[in-house]
Formats: C-alpha cells, structure tokens, sequence
C-alpha cells in the first residue's frame, strides 16, 4: 500500500505539500489500523518527566539509566519544547496534546481577570498550585484546560491511573480528579493541602511504613538571595519518597489488579535544583553546570532506574512502554542590561546596576508615564526604589481597571490589553525594541501587523483557550558560553526573583526549546535515532494512540502521533521554514525558524538575529 502511496506523490511531486500532507495522512492511517488490530494484548505506558533535563548533558557518567534507555529503545534527536518554554505550559500541552492556543496554559504565571483567593487574590496567580488550580477549574465553567487530559481519557476507559511528583504539573494530568478515589494524585502538597489520598492507599502506605504526607524539598528549597547563596543539595529526600510510593505501594497494586495502567512521574529534579542552586551566586560561571545541578541530574537518574527496576522485577516489562521526556531545557540567569531605565535604580536585595524582578512591567511604565501597581502585593502602588515583589504588574491609574497587565516568567513575559489599543500597543513594542534585553517580539492577531514583530497565530498561540490570550509575548535576549553544545551553557536575561548565575528557561532560544525526549518498551523500535521533529504536544497524542483511548478534540492545535518510532511506522518528512518580519524603526526584525510535518508545527528558535542562542548574527 506504502508503494501505492508512493505512485501518487510521484504524479503530484510539483505540489510539495499536497504531496507531504497525503504522504502523511495515508501512511499514519494505515500503520495506526494494522498495528491497532494486530495488538490486543494488556497495554501500560509509565511517563517519565525529568523537569529541565538538558538532552546534550545525558551520559554514562551524569545519567546512566537515561543514556542506556536512549541507546537502546528510540531517541529524537529533533525534539521541541513549547513555547513559551515553561513547565505549566508543557505539562498542558503533554496531558491534552494541543498547543497553547488550544489549552490556554501559556506560562507558568498567567492573567486570570479575576482575584484568586489561593494567591492572595492576585490576577496574575504562580499556577504551580494545586488550590490555584481549583479555582482556576471553577472559574473557567469547570475545566479551564479546555481539553480532556490522556489520564481523564484513561481513568473513563476503565484504565488505573496515577500522576505523582512535582506540584503543579502533577495534577495537571487529570485536574478534574480531586476526590483521591479516581486517579492517584501524589505531589508535594500530599496530606497537606493537596488531592487527598484513597482509603485504600494510605492503607497500603501503612503497611510499608510509608507517610501518607509528603516531604518538603527541605534545604533544596533555599533560593537564597543577592548575597547568600541557594541550595547546595539536589532533591533527594521528597523524590525518594515519591519513588517509594510508586515503586512500593502504586506499582505493585497496579500489577495485582492485573488491568493496563497509565502513570505519570514528574521529577521536579534537575530543575529545582538548577533554578535554586547556589554553586554561582551573582556569577555565570559555573552557572547551572556546577556540582548541585550534576547532582540533581544523576537524582533524577536514579529515580528513573529504581522504576524500571521495579517494571522488571514485576515482569511488566513485556507490557510496558516508558517515555522518557523533559519539559524544557534551561539556561543560567543573566541581570544585566545597557538600556534598561530600572536597572538604573537602587532596590533592596538587589545588586546596583543589575536588572530587578519586575523590570520589564517598570520599563513600560516609564516610557507610558503611567502608575505601576503589584498585583501581589494588595495592588499596592510601587514607589521610586521598589520593585515588584514578583514581578507582575499592573500599569495604568486604575489597577482594578490597568492598562495593561505584566505576567513575567523568566525567560520571556507576557503582556494583557484588556481592551484593543493599537496605539498603546505601539507604544510598548517601540519601548521593548529598544531594549538590549529584548529578542523577539509576537503580537495577538487581533491588534494587526506591526514592524518587528511577528504575529502570535505563527507559533500556535491562537486557538480555542479558554483563559485570556496575552497581547505581546516578548521573548529576551540570550547568548552562549564557550562550551562544545551551547544548548547546554546558554545565559538568558531573566525577569525573576532569582539571581544572576542561578537557573532560569522560557525563552526562544535552542537552549530553552532543546528538550530531552526518549522511549523504549514493547511497542517502539530498539535502537533507533529519530530524525523527524517531535514535541511535547506529540507526546498526549502518542499515549492516547498507544492505549487507544478515544479523546474528542474542542481545537486544532493538536500534536501527533509519532508513528516512525514503531516497527513497521511511518516514516514522513518535514518541511523547515523561516519565517521574517519586516524591520522596525531600531533596526530589529523578529525571526522564527520552525518545521513542519502536514499541519503540525515544530519551533526551534526565534528572535532577533545575533540575540538568541541558536540564531545567528548573518
């Protein structure tokens, strides 16, 4: 049939993309029939999340049990993160298999329009929260997500289901299961605050002598400030607990029940660690390649080992498919900037001349001449020499009714107009090209085309979100270090609470979108290197396919299915395209580089040439 496919691309090769998008289709459909009637045997998929997993620093000596799963089951090599590059929004574009203009997760800090009461009635909530979360589902008619999660889908199917680690991203797999008696909810809030646990299991946990509430990060926690250092230890004790948990009590249960199953294990390491580790404090060397975040990696390794260890011993391997993913890649802290009027200002715990937590949202209050007021802080007004004390802000004379709203992440920011002002908008993206801090500026379709910019629906950031869609995505500059993979020592001006030399992601260059992506089990090819563009969003339609789980779409924006990693799969080809904006009044134009298989979008690197890492000066 594959030949047949073949004779009509032939007859149409003048028209490229008829061709690919044919090619595609047909060869998907009929890999995806023959493979779905050939397999009817019990089938589990076990998702491994290394948040912040850099691909370039997996080896024998930092992560032995990945490198061997890359080695030996299928690696791609040519894999992408979401943008903007950010947990929230990865971990929604994973569990739903849309992009962000479909899920409407578009950073780990977003605009809401309403105070949420778990955040100190902010509007611009950290929704790395299990209660933020909540209210999030109340508010947005019950499933702010707007899409069903691969783990709903299962639970509905009959399928046992459990997402455990880090808070946030854990219950974002199944964020309408809150009783503890449909999915296994596990996280850091587990016997605080969190998804509360079945009879059954704190039964379970009885019996092994495990805690039915989980550990803090303990001294992993530490940030430290512009004169201590953060943490100088990875995550081990809370993670140990989470491995307990699923290697003692979830896994054997699952095994006894004898029914397929899907689990979830985000490892909040190396990411923790990276972001709070004190080996560089105000320094970008070693930046977040020093010894705490090695160790942080190999803390995630070996928590990937024990599971498969665990698989083994039970004999699920033979039935058992493990992914091994990350959500981004990550970059150290930069605080520095040339151009930037706060930088210019004197703040508490903050080094003179470097960049303070909010200085974008104080930027363009300056050039508006507009009042700035802290959605964190009771919209208290801030005054010369404060900052923001998490760097959103809320810009205009009413902050119950502001011109525009700041929601800053790190690596790049998002900017809300609550009504269509071009000239208000003008007025912003002429202050932010202005800046060396900027690389690269996307702006919603609904405002029109302006000079330098790139327009949002150009990196799948319009769809059927339910949330409120940003106006101006502003990505920042990055550079890279002399090292042998830049995507591995790349610095990234950050908008943060964090130091310069510690650890930050987000942004648009290859560092941040390089993630890491690997499978291996019954159902995927044995040593196979995977050239075609992967993301994460190809990740919740991938498991859908492979547990056949029927999940209706409400949007477009949809990954798909990585059906070349499979014996037997299809094997298409992708499309790389650049896209370019015209130049604006400074001089700057917004580049993207992206690929492209039928309908499915693949971002590499964005911003203006010779500002981010991965896009070159020429």
């Amino acid at each position: 049939m594959q030949y047949i496919i073949l004779e009509i691309i032939h007859y149409i090769e003048a028209d490229m993309k008829l061709a690919t998008y044919i090619y595609f289709t047909l060869g998907m459909c009929i890999f995806s029939c023959n493979w779905a009637i050939a397999d009817e045997k019990p089938h589990n998929v076990i998702l491994f999340v290394a948040d912040g997993l850099r691909p370039g620093l997996i080896n024998e000596k930092n992560a032995p049990a990945m490198a061997t799963l890359l080695k030996n089951g299928v690696r791609f090599e040519n894999s992408h993160s979401i943008f903007p590059t950010f947990t929230m929004a990865n971990a929604a574009s994973m569990s739903s298999g849309h992009l962000l203009g479909d899920n409407g997760i578009f950073s780990n800090t977003i605009f809401v329009n309403f105070p949420t009461k778990s955040a100190a009635n902010s509007v611009t909530p950290f929704i790395e929260n299990d209660s933020v979360l909540g209210e999030l589902d109340s508010h947005f008619a019950g499933d702010y997500l707007n899409e069903e999660t691969i783990l709903a889908a299962a639970r509905k199917k009959g399928l046992m289901t459990a997402a455990i680690g880090k808070l946030g991203p854990t219950l974002m797999f199944d964020h309408l299961a809150r009783s503890g008696d449909e999915s296994i909810i596990i996280d850091d809030s587990t016997g605080r605050a969190g998804i509360p646990l079945s009879t059954e299991l704190k039964s379970q946990l009885q019996a092994l002598g495990l805690p039915d509430t989980a550990p803090t990060r303990g001294l992993n926690g530490n940030s430290g400030n512009s004169s201590t250092p953060g943490t100088t230890v990875a995550n081990t004790e809370q993670q140990n607990y989470f491995v307990n948990v699923t290697t003692r009590a979830i896994l054997p249960s699952f095994k006894e029940k004898g029914k397929s199953f899907v689990l979830v294990f985000w490892s909040r390491d190396p990411d923790g660690s990276q972001h709070n580790q004190g080996d560089s404090l105000n320094q970008l060397m070693p930046g977040i390649n020093g010894p705490t975040s090695m160790a942080a990696i190999k803390n995630a390794d070996t928590d990937l080992a024990a599971i498969q260890k665990t698989v083994q011993d039970l004999e699920l391997d033979s039935t058992t498919d493990i992914i091994l993913v990350s959500d981004h890649g990550f970059s150290t802290i930069s605080k520095q900037s040339k151009t930037s009027p706060s930088a210019k200002g004197q703040y508490k715990n903050v080094i003179t001349g470097q960049l303070p937590p909010g200085f974008l949202a104080m930027d363009i209050a300056h050039s508006l001449g507009m009042p700035l007021f802290d959605p964190d802080n009771q919209n208290g007004l801030v005054g010369p020499g404060a900052s923001l004390s998490k760097g959103n802000g809320l810009i205009g004379a009413d902050p119950a009714n502001p011109l525009a709203i700041v929601a800053a992440n790190g690596g790049s920011d998002l900017i809300y107009l609550p009504t269509v002002n071009k000239a208000v908008a003008e007025k912003i993206i002429h202050t932010l090209s202005s800046q060396d801090y900027v690389s690269g500026i996307f702006v919603n379709d609904r405002l029109g085309r302006f000079a330098g910019t790139l327009p949002m629906s150009s990196i799948g950031m319009l769809g059927s979100a339910v949330t409120p869609t940003p106006d101006i995505v502003v990505n920042f500059a990055s550079f890279e270090q002399t090292c042998l993979d830049p995507t591995t020592c790349a610095v990234t001006v950050s908008d943060t609470l964090l130091q310069q030399g510690q650890g930050m992601h987000g942004s648009f260059s290859r560092a941040d979108t390089r993630n890491t992506m690997g499978a291996i089990g019954p159902s995927f090819k044995k040593h196979y290197i995977d050239p075609l563009p992967a993301s994460n969003a190809d990740l919740g339609i991938t498991i859908a396919e492979l547990l056949k789980l029927p999940i209706a779409s409400k949007g477009n924006l949809k990954g798909r299915f990585l059906s070349e990693a499979l014996p037997g799969g299809f094997i298409g080809k992708a499309i790389k395209e650049e896209v370019r904006s015209t130049t604006d009044q400074e001089g700057h134009a917004t580049i993207l580089i992206r690929q492209r298989m039928g309908e499915q979008m693949y971002f590499d690197v964005a911003g203006y040439p010779g500002r981010t890492v991965g896009l070159s000066a020429k």
